[in-house]
């Protein structure tokens, strides 16, 4: 069930990209306009960033925030209706962003507390869920906006969000309550003294930081890839909204396959091998898509890149969680979903100035050289998992 509340804040933000030709054409954005509203999202999620952690940690109410993200998400997408202004839609796009980021430590600080011996399998059904909303809301919504303008489709898109969160409630809370009987070493509440100590000691972990800015670039060629195929399918490719919304299912399923088999692996042999070899063949994915010409060769390409760089997901929040004491979990995937949002945001505005400068064919370059970047980062991480403090 937490894998299905994943799904729908993952549904949320996909929607927000399915939209973004649509909002450019009706607001007659520039793609660095366009691009700026993805970076308002991941600045919001930066900024929301700074207290989650925090909340989760220390008030160990991981469902409380849950419910917060999917509902105070839900009423921002519906209230896209009545967005008027690049302002307006800013302004709606921060508070998605924002309860997008809560949702994160809760959950996965959760999961990590009930199922510490297969957590990177329990985590990678938690981004099962990711890729299954990432890949129903442009197939669903695409089929929508064949019949309803966008502002219609949107705010009927909020309505099943609405409906997990209710769901959530019943089944988690359960679960929820085991969590709370744990100590405070095993992921329970903790003073505000002893999370700042622990806050302190996690942030001048080298490894710790330096596998979070590995996280961050492969998070800034997914932000890249989530934001310009939209575009290319639409600009580049002249694909009507059910097209592009199939094409963009296919990018997620590969990822819906791949997740739970790269978690499992990676319990058994380590992270490290999981995601260098994820990241590697994304690299050569990506940079291929550069170079292709033909529409249907493209869209298969994009199904394949999907089952190699979303498989890595889960691994890396594994792996935040091996090296991350019990009662800092929410904190250190707040730390980790901080670097990346920071680094996020700065792809779609880079990406939108080089795209109208020179292409939107031009960004897989880019793109390309930040997951290459990411990939030779997994060398410097050791290979061994460290045993986690108490």
């Amino acid at each position: 069930m937490v894998g299905v509340g994943h799904a729908a804040t993952h549904w949320i933000a996909a929607i927000v990209y399915l939209l973004l030709p649509f909002l450019a054409e009706s607001f007659d954005f520039s793609y660095a306009q366009a691009g700026s509203l993805i970076a308002v999202f991941h600045i919001s999620s930066v900024c929301a960033n700074l207290g989650s952690g925090v909340l989760v940690d220390v008030t160990g109410k991981r469902l409380t925030y849950q419910l917060i993200s999917l509902l105070c998400g839900a009423a921002a997408l519906a209230l896209f209706a009545g967005a008027n202004s690049f302002w307006s839609l800013a302004v709606l796009i921060a508070i998605i962003g924002a309860m997008n980021n809560l949702w994160h430590p809760a959950a996965i600080s959760l999961l990590s507390t009930l199922y510490p011996k297969s957590r990177g399998y329990a985590l990678s059904l938690h981004a099962l869920g990711a890729n299954l909303g990432d890949a129903a809301a442009p197939m669903i919504v695409g089929l929508a906006l064949t019949w309803l303008a966008w502002p219609v489709a949107s705010s009927l898109a909020a309505i099943p969000v609405v409906g997990v969160a209710a769901l959530l409630y019943f089944v988690v809370a359960p679960a929820e309550r085991r969590t709370r009987q744990l100590s405070s070493a095993e992921g329970g509440g903790q003073p505000i003294a002893a999370y700042f100590t622990g806050l302190a000691r996690m942030t001048k972990d080298t490894v710790v930081m330096r596998l979070c800015l590995m996280a961050g670039f492969r998070t800034m060629t997914q932000v890249g890839l989530l934001t310009f195929l939209p575009l290319y399918f639409a600009h580049g490719l002249g694909l009507g909204p059910a097209a592009m919304g199939a094409a963009l299912t296919l990018l997620q399923v590969g990822g819906f396959i791949a997740s739970p088999l790269a978690g499992a692996w990676s319990d058994r042999i380590g992270r490290r091998p999981v995601v260098f070899a994820g990241l590697g063949l994304s690299t050569i994915v990506i940079f291929a898509l550069a170079l292709i010409d033909d529409e249907i060769v493209f869209i298969a390409t994009v199904a394949v890149l999907g089952f190699v760089l979303f498989a890595v997901r889960p691994v890396v929040h594994g792996w935040m969680m091996d090296l991350t004491p019990p009662n800092m979990a929410g904190t250190g995937i707040s730390l980790m979903f901080g670097i990346q949002a920071a680094l996020g945001a700065a792809m779609p505005v880079i990406g939108g100035v080089i795209a109208d400068q020179f292409g939107l064919n031009s960004v897989f370059y880019l793109l390309a050289g930040t997951i290459l970047a990411a990939n030779l980062m997994v060398l410097t991480l050791p290979a061994g998992t460290r045993a986690r403090e108490a």
